[in-house]
């Protein structure tokens, strides 16, 4: 069975070669001579040597000693360097391929601005985006995901979360379609409506504000993903309540769809990027979440 190394005994003994005595060691380490004797006791034991021996009124050390000597450094060296944060990280040497999930057209509106910053800070490194799951946590539990970004919700409480920014519900519909001009919460519920949602829900805030003036919409249709739900609408008198992040990425594709306002008092939409912990201190991820942070900042 190997035998347990004590590296307080290793830093001593390096202390103890280089002052050649038990009193200037014991100073440096901050202790008493009596116990510095002792510790010198134990690294005997240890080492089933005597390491020094007296000549004298000095002590000197053993061949077994002088040989440890020539290696104490550089254990001493490689033992601090583990322990001791990252001075700086630099990610143009970064060769890493980041997994991030996040919904379909969060990715097409925004992977493109952050692809453009990774390449320009982080050349040899890259991007992998993945869909919406019901299990993020479990992912970033085992290591299948780097980050999430999305909504707020009941996270697991190991999970760390950061926000990112706010966002509003607007909503898309055809071109020409008869509530362009007339869009009131009376007319909203006379149309037909779309719900994105992974899980398969068709109440929200939306309901929740309709409700409060005793109304109450038609959610006709429930698809889990954006795109799907676009086309759609393009081609029906449908209403498509989106985030305002969302439509942001929308707005650049020359779709036949027109953005309406929604005449109702919304909570906003937080939106976070999680991690698990294990991550929290890894520079290549901090340096990610940084990067991510300032893309958004710079956005609003």
């Amino acid at each position: 069975m190997p035998q347990k190394i004590d590296f307080n005994l290793i830093y001593a003994l390096n202390l103890l070669l280089e002052e050649g005595s038990v009193g200037g060691a014991a100073e440096k380490m901050n202790l008493s001579a009596p116990a510095m004797s002792r510790i010198l006791g134990r690294i005997r034991h240890q080492f089933d040597d005597p390491i020094m021996v007296r000549a004298g009124k000095n002590l000197v050390p053993t061949p077994r000693a002088l040989a440890l000597k020539r290696q104490l450094s550089d254990i001493i060296e490689q033992a601090t360097a583990l322990i001791a944060p990252t001075e700086s990280f630099d990610p143009q040497g970064l060769e890493r391929t980041f997994t991030i999930r996040a919904n379909d057209i969060f990715i097409g509106a925004l992977a493109g601005g952050l692809l453009e910053t990774l390449r320009e800070m982080a050349p040899l490194s890259s991007l992998k985006f993945i869909a919406e799951s019901d299990t993020d946590d479990d992912a970033l539990r085992m290591g299948k995901v780097d980050l999430v970004i999305g909504s707020s919700r009941n996270w697991h409480p190991e999970i760390k979360t950061q926000s990112l920014f706010a966002s509003t519900f607007q909503a898309l519909v055809r071109r020409g379609h008869p509530i362009i001009d007339q869009v009131t919460p009376e007319t909203l519920t006379h149309y037909p409506h779309i719900s994105v949602s992974r899980r398969g829900r068709t109440q929200g805030p939306i309901d929740d504000a309709l409700r409060d003036l005793g109304l109450q919409r038609n959610v006709a249709l429930t698809l889990p993903g954006f795109h799907s739900a676009m086309m759609l609408t393009m081609k029906s008198d449908f209403i498509l309540p989106l985030p305002r992040h969302v439509l942001q990425g929308v707005s650049s594709v020359s779709l036949p769809l027109v953005e309406i306002e929604l005449p109702l008092a919304l909570e906003s939409v937080f939106i976070v990027q999680a991690w698990h912990p294990r991550l929290d201190r890894d520079p290549a991820h901090q340096w990610l979440r940084q990067t991510i942070k300032d893309f958004f900042l710079r956005r609003e």
